[in-house]
Formats: structure tokens, C-alpha cells, sequence
């Protein structure tokens, strides 16, 4: 009997919910690749031949196509890429394609949430257009397969394949704008701000003080109108004991607070103006 009850409670213990696992027919796959300063992320489910006719059967002639299975092909770039002399803004996007027998209809469609072609299709979400032409290959790509290849600092191509068609759909990014503009700012040197960071850190950390004046000098260089700025070198003056110059920098600063209405500011400019008039 108390087999016959322990034997009930644990079939009775098995997860309601449980279901078999399959391997999907068509995977999904996802690689992320660097074009550039540039980074691109495509998603999609990759079917396979299996022996079947794919263009003009499995996937229709002159029908929009989800470039895939399951749910929507999608690809994201985090800057914006160049196809031609369109400019596609970073973001996510959806890819249809419109297979023909000598080319392919390419398609960006900025809502990425369709399982499949939406209905109806919005002509005002499509971000992008371009008519490609069919590559026949020698032998048969088993799977469908989107790939980045011929990569450059300035761009590559978006490869698909299947069957034995290929498309090919080159782009360009904006690497040499953002190196040059990276350069130039190393080249230039520390910001202001950089400067006054620094300083600020060395202040409160109690490291160096004769140093984070350095630094706190040339940030007020750069800034002279940074009434903050002022405040933190007339500290580190004080820290070495210049109250003369001090006082002289808090004077400044306490202008300025003033004129910018910075009551937190004026007030302790003063606070230590009258503190520091009784040590030099």
C-alpha cells in the first residue's frame, strides 16, 4: 500500500507545466560585429533547404519576406551607417527583403515588433530601399546565412546567402570624423573641467596640494568666468598657506557668485575671505 501511495504522490509531483524540448527547424542565431568605431548587431532565425526549391517556391517571387523565420530579421547599429546617399540614424530596424529572380528588393522598417511582414505594410516606416542584385553561386549554402564581410574602417558589406543566391548590400560609416575629433581632444590636452576634477580629488583627498594648484591655476585659465573653479584654487592656496593670494582669488570668485545670484557661493567666499584676513 505505501508503495502504491508513494508511487501516486510522485506522479502527482511532476510539473503540470512541463513540455518536450525540439531542436527549432530554424535556429536563431545573433552576431555582433565592429565596423569602424561602429557597432552592428544583427538577430535572425535561419531556416534551411532541406531539399525544397527556396526562391520562387518557399519564399515567393515579388512577396515582402521576413528575411527569416519566426520573428522579425532585425539589425541595430549604434551610430549612424551610410548605404549610398541615404544616412540611416542608429537605432533598430526590421530587414525585408522582396526576392526576384535577377534581384532583390532590400528594406529597413523601423517597427521591429511584426512576427513576420505587417498588416498592413506602412509605407511611412520604411526607413529604406534599395534594389540589389542576385549573385549565382556554385554550390549551395544549406542555411540561411547573414554575414559582415570586406570590412574596413569606413565600411563593409552586408552579405546574405542561401540557396545558391547571394546579395550583397555595401555601407559606410563616419569613423574618420569621430577618430579626428578624438585626436584633436587627446592632441589639446586636459580639459578644464579635467583640471578642476583633479584638483578637487587631490583637495579632498589631502595628496599633493602644491600639484592640484597646478592644475586648479590652468582650469581657471581656460575658465576664467568659473566662479567655482576660482573658489577651489583660493582653498588650495590657503592650503599652502598663501591667504595673500587666496584672499585675492575669493575676491574674484565672489564676484562672480555674485553676479550669478549664487548665494551658496557668496557666502562662503566671504566665510573664508574673513577667516583668511586674520591669518596673512
Amino acid at each position: 500500500m505505501k508503495k502504491i501511495f508513494f508511487g501516486l504522490f510522485a506522479l502527482l509531483s511532476i510539473p503540470l507545466c512541463a513540455q518536450v524540448q525540439t531542436p527549432a527547424l530554424s535556429p536563431a542565431a545573433k552576431f555582433e560585429q565592429k565596423v569602424g568605431l561602429t557597432d552592428i548587431v544583427i538577430q535572425y532565425s535561419r531556416p534551411s533547404k532541406r531539399d525544397r526549391v527556396v526562391f520562387g517556391d518557399v519564399v515567393a517571387f515579388g512577396e515582402i519576406w521576413r528575411l527569416g523565420a519566426n520573428e522579425n530579421t532585425k539589425i541595430t547599429v549604434s551610430d549612424a551607417i551610410i548605404f549610398g546617399s541615404d544616412t540611416i540614424k542608429a537605432g533598430t530596424y526590421a530587414i525585408y527583403a522582396k526576392p526576384e529572380k535577377d534581384n532583390w528588393t532590400l528594406i529597413l522598417y523601423s517597427e521591429t515588433t511584426n512576427w513576420g511582414v505587417p498588416e498592413p505594410w506602412d509605407t511611412k516606416k520604411v526607413v529604406y530601399e534599395t534594389k540589389r542584385p542576385v549573385i549565382q553561386l556554385n554550390d549551395v549554402i544549406e542555411t540561411l546565412t547573414i554575414s559582415i564581410e570586406q570590412i574596413e574602417n569606413s565600411g563593409a558589406n552586408l552579405i546574405i546567402m542561401w540557396d545558391k543566391s547571394k546579395i550583397t548590400l555595401p555601407f559606410t560609416v563616419n569613423s574618420k570624423d569621430k577618430v579626428l575629433a578624438s585626436i584633436k581632444k587627446t592632441m589639446e590636452g586636459p580639459s578644464a573641467n579635467d583640471y578642476h576634477r583633479s584638483a578637487s580629488f587631490y583637495y579632498q583627498e589631502k595628496i599633493d596640494a602644491k600639484k592640484a594648484l597646478e592644475w586648479a591655476t590652468k582650469a581657471c585659465e581656460m575658465r576664467p568666468e568659473a566662479y567655482w573653479m576660482l573658489r577651489m584654487k583660493a582653498l588650495l592656496q590657503a592650503e599652502i598657506g598663501d591667504y595673500k593670494g587666496a584672499i585675492v582669488t575669493a575676491k574674484k570668485s565672489l564676484e562672480l557668485a555674485e553676479k550669478d545670484g549664487d548665494a551658496a557661493y557668496t557666502k562662503m567666499n566671504k566665510d573664508s575671505i574673513e577667516e583668511w584676513s586674520k591669518k596673512k
